[in-house]
């Protein structure tokens, strides 16, 4: 009997690298959740526009990937334009920039936990449609961990029991939008090189928030706001890079399921910087989503292992 893929791959990953690879998706999604942290407060404490936050977090990315893989000498800078799907790059950036706009929208009201638990939905809707889009369909344990993925967002938010929050409408369009940009990866994976899929993802954002930035902009705004501002494309920036590096170093079956650690950061952060202490609907609600996350991931890597 062979040994399935995945413990075969972990098995032949050098232990140094499963730990630096553990940790480096820990601080991927842990600078994820300064990012959503540092947007909120810009937002509700320091009083900055929502399209001065959301265009300054692309822009700042954009330029630093602009300026760093040219001269890192792995691609030009025309290679960075070049692709052979412009048009689904095009639409996989709009959907990116949508996620983030609806998402930062969302942080104006919500807790960071509640917004997290929400995004959380997103691998098992993503799963639910790859069938009927791109046939691959799931099967009956699959579905049922989707199904009770479901059940702990309404655990989460409770509608009809608990008083729902009118944002919590741009959360569930933030994660709608994310599940659109998970499949066009998908779709279109290994057309473009890696780097030029991330630059891509960013161009939108960069591109069409610039008159609605420009139409709310404000000046007028402390040294230590602007520094923050600026933070927000280094925290995006460097959680992604990390958040490819982890990949190249250990098998996905090993680093995915850590990026539901971000649920502890992020509700950590929501008690430090706003005083915001998690019920324990949103906690039972969030557990039940993460569980079934895992669980629909470990049977993806069990029935691609007895395929192969």
């Amino acid at each position: 009997m062979t040994q399935p893929t995945s413990r075969l791959a972990a098995a032949l990953t050098p232990t140094s690298d499963l730990a630096k690879a553990i940790m480096l998706m820990l601080a991927a999604v842990t600078l994820f959740s300064f990012l959503d942290t540092s947007a909120k407060y810009l937002g509700t404490v320091s009083g900055v526009p929502v399209a001065q936050i959301i265009w300054l977090r692309f822009l700042v990315q954009f330029v630093a990937l602009l300026v760093l893989v040219p001269a890192s000498g792995v691609l030009s800078l025309g290679d960075m334009f070049r692709t052979r799907r412009p048009a689904w790059q095009a639409v996989r950036s709009l959907m990116m920039a949508l996620t983030t706009v609806f998402n930062f929208l969302a942080l104006q009201y919500l807790r960071l936990d509640q917004t997290v638990t929400i995004m959380f939905l997103s691998p098992l809707l993503v799963a639910l449609l790859a069938g009927p889009l791109q046939g691959e369909w799931v099967g009956v344990r699959r579905f049922m961990a989707i199904l009770a993925g479901f059940a702990g967002i309404l655990i989460a938010v409770r509608p009809g029991v608990a008083e729902v929050h009118p944002a919590l409408l741009y959360s569930f369009a933030a994660m709608a939008a994310y599940v659109a940009f998970a499949l066009i990866t998908r779709h279109i994976a290994g057309d473009d090189p890696p780097l030029v899929t991330l630059f891509m993802s960013i161009f939108a954002g960069t591109l069409l928030g610039i008159p609605f930035a420009a139409a709310d902009w404000r000046w007028d705004l402390p040294v230590t706001t602007w520094g923050l501002l600026l933070s927000l494309g280094v925290f995006g920036g460097a959680g992604h890079y990390l958040f490819i590096l982890a990949y190249r170093l250990a098998p996905a079956g090993i680093v995915t399921p850590f990026i539901y650690m971000q649920i502890v950061s992020m509700a950590a952060l929501g008690y430090i910087v706003f005083d915001d202490v998690p019920d324990v609907w949103t906690f039972v609600g969030s557990t039940v989503v993460v569980a079934s996350g895992i669980y629909l991931f470990h049977r993806e890597q069990v029935v691609k292992s007895s395929a192969s």
